[in-house]
């Protein structure tokens, strides 16, 4: 027995206590979360903002094919990196809310609270952003399609924040929040996408 042999049950238990903190993240891999409440505070300010017309006149306020809220959830493992002179628009890991409502495009980042406005225009299948403050004098333009409740975008030319909001918007379907028919939105009984609420 060495001089140092007493201490050994506290290392043995020490060593088990670390391995069953460890246990939950191992046996249950990490769900998106709803957003908490300064962040949906953040959401709700920016829902009564409206775009400046940098580039292009504002457009009509009329409903379009795309309009609704869409949320993302990008299951990138990384922890977002505080970062004050990173490129808007970087596609991380979290929850993203996207609100399309008669020409205003709003997203929303809920892991950070980033956000952003801008204006858009549908023609047919393309979608045209501009008028979007981190991009102002840039016009993204967008192929898009509507397909069992997800809408897809598919980049046709976006130069904004470093080509960051095309690889961004384009990067994974978007989940509606709108309930699939009446029965579900009356009784609840639908997969809500997490960031919905």
């Amino acid at each position: 027995m060495g001089c140092f042999s007493f201490l050994r049950p506290f290392f043995i238990g020490l060593f088990f206590s670390g391995f069953l903190l460890m246990l939950p993240a191992v046996v249950h891999p990490e769900q998106p979360k709803s957003i908490d409440a300064n962040k949906a505070a953040r959401w709700m300010e920016l829902l009564e903002r409206s775009p400046f017309p940098y580039h292009k006149p504002l457009p009509e306020k009329v409903r379009t094919p795309v309009d609704g809220i869409f949320v993302k959830f990008d299951p990138k493992p990384h922890p977002h990196v505080p970062c004050r002179r990173c490129p808007d628009w970087v596609p991380e890991g979290g929850i993203w809310k996207l609100q399309l409502d008669k020409g205003i495009l709003r997203i929303f980042f809920a892991e950070t609270g980033w956000r952003s406005i801008s204006s858009f225009e549908v023609s047919g299948d393309r979608l045209q952003l501009f008028n979007d403050p981190h991009c102002s004098s840039t016009v993204g333009t967008y192929y898009w399609e509507m397909h069992e409740g997800q809408l897809t975008f598919k980049l046709i030319e976006d130069r904004c924040a470093i080509l960051m909001r095309g690889k961004n918007l384009t990067k994974q379907p978007w989940k509606s929040c709108q309930p699939p028919n009446h029965e579900a939105a009356t009784t609840g009984h639908w997969p809500v996408p997490p960031g919905c609420d």
